[in-house]
């Protein structure tokens, strides 16, 4: 995991191998004044489960059973920044959505990922949503 930095005056904190770390509160920016696409790189399990973004775009970096990788990622990312919008990427904690902003970078897209991702960091007693994350900043999301 990349050491914090300080961000710049964008908002984006530098990152090796994507485009860089950026707030959940920034990246619902962008995506309500249609700079970016907001892409959820949780499993469909976890998105049944947990709570989802409505309008965000689900295409899981790994998949059950077993956590094996999307095979589909490629494709599914690549059209979503056929558009040349950047590609913001959510996952549960903001682990799994560097590497999947790392692999888009790869393909040549413009990816960041969100900090404390959609559920934050686990507080004393390891619980997650009580410190930070899209649902803890009161962004948009739904629970089935």
């Amino acid at each position: 995991m990349n050491a914090p930095q300080t961000p710049s005056p964008s908002g984006v904190q530098p990152a090796t191998g994507y485009a860089g770390d950026i707030s959940p509160d920034l990246a619902w920016a962008w995506v309500q004044s249609g700079e970016a696409e907001l892409v959820d790189v949780r499993s469909d399990a976890e998105r049944a489960w947990v709570g989802f973004v409505p309008g965000a775009h689900a295409l899981a970096w790994k998949q059950w059973p077993g956590m094996a990788m999307n095979t589909s990622f490629d494709a599914g990312v690549q059209a979503l920044g056929a558009g040349g919008k950047k590609l913001v990427l959510l996952c549960r904690s903001g682990v799994r959505s560097i590497a999947a902003a790392q692999r888009a970078t790869e393909l040549g897209l413009e990816a960041y990922n969100i900090l404390e991702g959609f559920e934050g960091d686990p507080d004393g007693n390891a619980h997650r949503g009580l410190t930070g994350g899209w649902r803890f900043r009161g962004l948009p999301w739904q629970q089935n």
